[in-house]
């Protein structure tokens, strides 16, 4: 009997805490470092930007932390989500592999952010902290967290990198629908924004300026604390609930995945989906291929150099050693598939070094290729982000075509694309261009990477 099309769980299955795969890793990442003296940061260290709570949660090596109960009535809003069978693009490609896709779609967002962004501004709130600020890069982060700031009472406060701000007026709109305040980055309104400008005008901004600019307010206003939506332990803890939910899943139907494919920016969406069954993995009791697909403009694992960095482009964050492309990098303004921090996660960089994951890199007329496909075979039009992963789905979907292995091919479609049409509109037009990053751009881009002894 085939798997359903659909498998969901009832609100009474919906997991009661993270899993923290650091609990289970064959060795420690290396400590995050404090930027001026090069010793281990301790809790003090990032108190002027986090709550306690969200602190301990980054350096903790519990195996599963209790999802508060407050959350959870948020979460009731969507969560469980459904987990699919994509049986009409399985027939479209005429393979006999099983394609399985998990749709963060449903959120209030529209995207996986929520997951991280609800629980952020709960420990916030209960710490007594009045504002958050972030940046956001497509715009699901920001939209996340003016939601979920909404539910807490806190002011919300977005610089969002300028190419994207002025691609995406439909986000700004949203995040200031749920309260939000949102700015383009770089600004006038910072320091690190006004030197940005101070050098180029026209600036198109970057991850790592907008993240300058989010921590300056935020550590220089007492009652304002700042928030990330991917890279950091505790983030990729909270996005764990998605592959928690699929291991119930696909325990309802009798199956586990043979190849695990997710797509990789920070590296939330993919940790997400993917610790639970490395979980497994590392514990004997499941043989999955765990696969990280990046955009071949913004290469951070497959090009990037795995060392100490900066997380922003002022360099007032800690030093975590991670797959970096360098803290000066900014994306070329015609990338318009999303992912496009110059880092990937310190635990996902480490667990690379491991060998636990595999990475991939796909050029982004590819991806919209296979998002177009997706969204006339199953319905969906998929974020730009995910059709990363999509494009990588298809490539091991024909090859169990050629080969008549019957897989079962799990990914995370992590958000809807409704908000990205005007990215969908430039391809369907024929005008989408790829953009490759070149070993001498990577050079350059790593030239500046900050000296850290041995």
């Amino acid at each position: 009997m085939p798997a359903p099309t659909k498998i969901v769980l009832d609100e009474s299955e919906l997991p009661r805490a993270w899993y923290n795969v650091l609990a289970d890793l064959p060795s420690p990442p290396p400590p995050v470092l404090h930027p001026g003296t090069h010793q281990p940061v301790g809790p003090d260290d990032l108190a002027p930007l986090f709550p306690m709570d969200l602190i301990l949660q980054e350096v903790t090596t519990e195996r599963y932390v209790e999802i508060p109960e407050e959350v959870l009535d948020v979460y009731r809003l969507w969560r469980p989500s459904p987990l699919y069978r994509a049986h009409r693009l399985e027939k479209a490609l005429g393979t006999p592999a099983k394609i399985f896709y998990k749709y963060e779609g449903g959120s209030p967002a529209g995207s996986h952010k929520p997951n991280t962004a609800v629980p952020q501004a709960y420990y916030n709130a209960k710490a007594g902290v009045r504002r958050l600020t972030t940046e956001t890069g497509a715009g699901q982060w920001g939209t996340a967290l003016a939601f979920a700031c909404s539910q807490y009472d806190l002011a919300c406060e977005v610089w969002q990198v300028r190419a994207s701000y002025d691609q995406k007026p439909y986000r700004k709109i949203m995040i200031e629908t749920f309260g939000g305040t949102i700015h383009p980055s770089p600004s006038d309104l910072t320091a690190a924004g006004r030197a940005v400008l101070e050098k180029d005008p026209d600036s198109p901004g970057s991850l790592g300026i907008a993240i300058s600019e989010a921590v300056e307010v935020a550590a220089t206003n007492a009652d304002t604390n700042y928030s990330l939506g991917s890279v950091l332990n505790h983030v990729l803890l909270h996005q764990t609930i998605i592959g928690e939910e699929v291991v119930a899943q696909f325990g309802k139907v009798g199956l586990t995945p043979d190849v695990l494919i997710g797509c990789t920016g920070g590296g939330s969406n993919f940790g997400g989906l993917a610790f639970p069954f490395l979980r497994e993995k590392l514990a004997g009791r499941l043989d999955v291929t765990i696969r990280a697909v990046e955009p071949a403009s913004c290469p951070s694992l497959t090009k990037g150099v795995y060392a100490y960095d900066f997380g922003d482009t002022a360099g007032m964050t800690p030093l975590m050693k991670m797959h970096t492309l360098g803290h000066d990098f900014i994306p070329d303004p015609i990338h318009a598939g999303g992912l496009r921090y110059h880092g990937m996660s310190p635990l996902l960089s480490h667990i690379y070094e491991l060998g636990l994951i595999e990475a991939v890199a796909k050029t982004q007329r590819e991806c919209f290729e296979a998002g177009v496909q997706f969204a006339r075979t199953e319905g969906i039009v998929p974020a730009p982000e995910p059709t990363h992963a999509l494009a990588a789905c298809i490539d091991e979907a024909l090859r169990c075509k050629e080969s008549g292995e019957e897989k079962v091919i799990l990914t995370a479609l992590c958000g809807h694309g409704h908000l990205d049409l005007a990215a969908y509109g430039t391809y369907l037009a024929g005008e989408l261009v790829d953009h490759e990053l070149a070993s001498d751009q990577v050079a350059a881009a790593v030239a500046g990477l900050p000296t850290v002894p041995a």
